[in-house]
């Protein structure tokens, strides 16, 4: 069991465009499976491509592209059709698809208040989705067993021909105690355990910090594709973050990085549940914008209100935005200093507080920063929405089989119902 994320998958950070790096010394089968792999890896990201496009983009000649798909599709990895549509004469070049209706993962989500199972294709199609809610002060290891039962029940309708090749759960670092206290959560060793003691037949689970994962699916799938220096601010309860530098998350010691809800922005702020005073999250996570909106800090319902009202002007609503958008400003300007990222990626509440709030945000990156930091800087509303935490769990399980498709190690027994 890998319970923290320790590395980005392989093909993540390379530029996909490009030709295929040469493997000094390897032997032509090391240099097939790899082949092989970045076909595979290419398609799952870019969905139906032509022969005549990977050869292009993988700078692989046609013959060894056509071998390549061809073993893919002998391993039921993907399909190969001639294209609904000809643009030119002559033999049209067959269309490389993934079988995301054969091959796919288990993507699980711990967050604040709900548990999420699904099963996701490979290509990153959601095939099914299920969620409970998440009752206040359940762990994240007593979260295991629900979540469990969620995939059971899934599995009873997948077909006997199907594959399932891992899977992942992303969990959320902050939760709500009995109490209503909101403390600091983290992946740990007991959570592993627990997924390997309830997902037996599953070929090996994957666990990592909800932020950490959801940066991923956006840096993979969603609207910093491409960009390999990233910053991922990720709002609920609490504000965590994914930083992805160089096409690599920034895991720190046992996975505990990218608490940045937890830097001192206000030392005369109010108290924090991590037990220090004028932390980041006091100022800018839901319970800020609710409190200074006169709302009860802990109906998260109402959230969606008070940025309603403000879109709709309503003064104190307005006033709740913009106070909360500086503090979040005032955050992102220290962090670009110290990461220098190309993007800053804001999701989960804080998409809609920096959507609702951007230009207050944009005024303090304008005069704050260093200009090297803040020149080339772009701001992003998340693309992914709530999907980004399963899309990227998925992405993790499917690693080994991209790393290489003809491992059969990596992949599950096809068939049966019970795979949980």
């Amino acid at each position: 069991m890998k319970t923290p994320v320790r590395s980005r998958p392989p093909g993540v950070g390379r530029d996909p465009e490009s030709p295929l790096p040469a493997l000094p010394g390897a032997s032509q089968e090391e240099i097939r499976r790899q082949n092989l792999g970045a076909v595979l890896r290419y398609v799952h990201l870019h969905g139906p491509t032509s022969r005549a496009q990977l050869t292009s983009r993988l700078g692989l000649n046609r013959s060894t592209i056509g071998a390549l798909a061809a073993d893919l599709v002998a391993s039921g990895l993907v399909t190969e059709e001639a294209p609904t549509t000809a643009r030119r004469a002559g033999r049209p070049s067959l269309v490389v698809s993934p079988r995301s209706d054969r091959v796919y993962a288990h993507a699980l989500s711990i967050d604040a208040d709900r548990l999420r199972a699904a099963r996701v294709g490979i290509g990153g199609r959601i095939l099914d989705l299920r969620e409970v809610a998440r009752p206040g002060g359940m762990s994240a290891v007593d979260a295991v067993k629900p979540l469990a039962e969620l995939v059971r029940d899934m599995e009873r309708s997948v077909a006997t021909d199907t594959l399932l090749v891992g899977g992942a759960v992303a969990v959320t670092d902050t939760t709500r105690g009995r109490d209503g206290a909101i403390r600091v959560a983290s992946v740990d060793e007991a959570l592993g355990a627990a997924l390997e003691a309830e997902f037996t037949a599953c070929p090996g689970f994957v666990a990592g910090d909800l932020a950490d994962i959801a940066g991923l699916a956006e840096h993979v799938r969603g609207v910093a594709a491409g960009v390999d220096d990233l910053i991922y601010l990720h709002g609920d309860l609490g504000i965590s973050a994914g930083i992805i530098v160089g096409g690599r998350l920034v895991i720190g010691h046992r996975g505990h990085s990218g608490k940045v809800g937890h830097m001192v922005v206000n030392p005369n702020g109010l108290p924090c549940g991590c037990g220090s005073r004028g932390c980041w999250e006091t100022e800018i996570s839901e319970a800020a914008l609710l409190r200074h909106a006169g709302r009860d800090p802990a109906d998260r319902e109402a959230v969606a209100e008070v940025l309603r009202a403000a879109a709709d002007g309503d003064r104190t609503a307005r006033e709740a935005v913009e106070r909360v958008a500086d503090w979040l400003g005032f955050g992102v300007a220290n962090l670009v200093n110290v990461v220098n990222p190309d993007a800053v990626v804001f999701g989960g509440s804080l998409r809609d507080i920096f959507t609702a709030g951007a230009d207050t945000v944009r005024r303090r990156l304008d005069a704050m920063p260093l200009p090297n930091s803040r020149s080339h800087l772009r701001l992003r509303a998340a693309a992914l929405g709530r999907d980004a935490v399963l899309i990227g769990a998925a992405e993790l399980a499917f690693d080994k089989l991209l790393a290489d498709p003809l491992n059969v190690g990596v992949v599950a027994r096809a068939g049966g119902t019970d795979r949980a």
